[in-house]
């Protein structure tokens, strides 16, 4: 079982109470994100409870989010005797002062496991090689998962497959396969061939050829990868800055759908929320587009700080650069850089659905003659313009979940998203019948309720806030409805519209 403890404002005080730390000092001038870190680490010393932080815990940062009114959210990641705890991520959440108002987390329980492992990291290495059937990639390394409801100490383990490299978590006690995801998370192996039409590119001059990289949006690039899977690729080059046909036959076509749908979803967050690029730190990533023959997929890989688009197959896919397929792999990386959701379970089908929903806003905001905003995912890849999936009703595609239950958490992430999308849907467009661009959508209720749409601009705030400010690796369903319920209070107020539409929304589609 995964275990949830989410501290509320009122629970927090009563901890206050009993650890109070040193009283808080003003920032001198602006909060800063070094401000809020020290705070943050002070403050776990003083409240050792609200985190079931233990003696041998150790914390550091992984991100800070200062508000526009010098509130702060640091994300922190435990160490345990040394070891990185994998679920034991907490959020510091401080007022202008510094001081601490509130905490996130999931670990339950102050870690008290030994470290000393009883299997060794080849036999790990082997075990997760067998039990994945594929190679070993690296050394094993030790770690803590708190995410079940025991914490165990594991071996962390790559293993190479025919389907792609994948994580193993394996129990350094028993050499059983504790979890396992894959790196590359994809939007789910099926495409169109897509133009998004004449559209402007930000280039890089090098001599007296122009080169498809982005100055604007931290370098960001694209590379022909000359239908190979490995390797770096080719840099996309062109001697008089016009670039593609609209033709698939010419080898930059696809390579400017890459990287438009880049540039429009670093200006999507930069815009609307002031997130400068993936990690947020102003520095780009880079598209490999013609991967493999046939390739009917597309990926973000943290590893490469990439994505990869196939070509698909010809006959019922083709290539899969296309606008709500970039914003989905990107925010795949956004993702992993704040709330850091594990791909499996419940918190992979959210993984999946953030992608999903911000994938689908970044179309809405391109406004795109070619392609206009649609609550429809991957509409464009399949040559028969088949969705991938359907926000409005999940189960349309046979095979997602609209409504929450117990068994949600055994489907394939790419189905098990379908709860967060139909939140996301309700809550953005509302229940029943509706038409947007031109296409009818029909959205039912799991409890045969009525949800009222509050629109794309506060729907998203409410759930980019949820994101990068209270979820955590494991957050589940139920705990996805806390963070957007505290994302919607924190913009809106509690007894705003957005907060009951919120909370109506998750009701419609069985969470809460």
């Amino acid at each position: 079982m995964r275990i949830k403890a989410i501290l509320s404002a009122t629970t927090f005080a009563s901890v206050a109470l009993a650890a109070a730390a040193a009283p808080a000092q003003a920032a001198v001038g602006p909060v800063t994100p070094s401000f809020a870190v020290d705070h943050a680490t002070s403050a776990v010393r003083g409240h050792a409870t609200a985190f079931a932080a233990g003696a041998g815990d150790t914390f550091a940062s992984r991100g800070v989010l200062v508000e526009t009114d010098g509130t702060s959210h640091v994300h922190l990641n435990r160490s345990y005797l040394g070891l990185p705890v994998i679920g034991g991520d907490v959020i510091a959440h401080l007022n202008t002062t510094g001081a601490l108002r509130d905490v996130t987390r999931s670990q339950a329980a102050p870690l008290t496991l030994a470290t000393t492992p009883k299997l060794s990291a080849a036999k790990a290495n082997r075990a997760a090689a067998a039990a994945l059937k594929g190679t070993p990639n690296g050394a094993a390394t030790l770690a803590v998962d708190a995410i079940p409801g025991t914490p165990v100490l594991v071996w962390r383990t790559k293993v190479d497959t025919a389907q792609g490299q994948f994580h193993a978590l394996i129990d350094a006690a028993s050499g059983a396969v504790v979890d396992r995801w894959a790196e590359e998370q994809t939007i789910g192996g099926t495409g169109t061939g897509f133009n998004v039409g004449a559209v402007a590119l930000d280039t890089t001059q090098s001599g007296s050829a122009y080169q498809l990289k982005d100055p604007e949006r931290g370098g960001t690039y694209t590379v022909d990868m000359n239908n190979r899977r490995f390797g770096k690729g080719t840099l996309f080059t062109d001697p008089d800055n016009t670039w593609g046909t609209g033709a698939l036959s010419n080898r930059q076509t696809v390579a400017v759908d890459a990287q438009f749908g880049v540039a429009e979803t670093w200006d999507y967050y930069l815009e609307t929320f002031g997130r400068r690029g993936i990690a947020g730190d102003g520095k780009g990533s880079y598209n490999r587009v013609h991967y493999g023959t046939g390739y009917n997929n597309a990926s973000w890989s943290d590893s490469c700080f990439c994505m990869t688009y196939g070509d698909g197959d010809g006959s019922t896919y083709g290539p899969f650069a296309s606008l709500d397929v970039a914003g989905h792999e990107m925010t795949h990386g956004v993702t992993s850089r704040t709330a850091g959701l594990v791909y499996s379970g419940e918190s992979g089908g959210l993984n999946e659905s953030m992608s999903d929903i911000f994938g689908t806003l970044v179309e809405f905001y391109s406004n795109n003659a070619q392609d206009p905003g649609d609550y429809l995912i991957g509409e464009n890849i399949a040559l028969s313009h088949q969705p991938l999936r359907y926000m409005d009703d999940p189960s349309k595609d046979t095979r997602s979940a609209k409504c929450w239950s117990s068994t949600v958490k055994n489907l394939d992430v790419h189905y098990s998203s379908g709860v967060g999308n139909h939140a996301f849907f309700l809550l953005a467009v509302g229940s029943g019948t509706h038409t947007v661009n031109g296409v009818t959508y029909t959205s039912p209720t799991c409890n045969n309720g009525t949800v009222s749409g509050i629109g794309n601009a506060a729907a998203g705030a409410i759930f980019y806030k949820a994101l990068t400010t209270y979820m955590t690796s494991n957050t589940d369903y139920a705990a996805a409805r806390t963070a957007t319920l505290n994302a919607a209070r924190d913009l809106y107020g509690t007894g705003s519209a957005q907060y009951s539409a919120t909370a109506a929304a998750w009701s419609a589609v069985s969470v809460g």
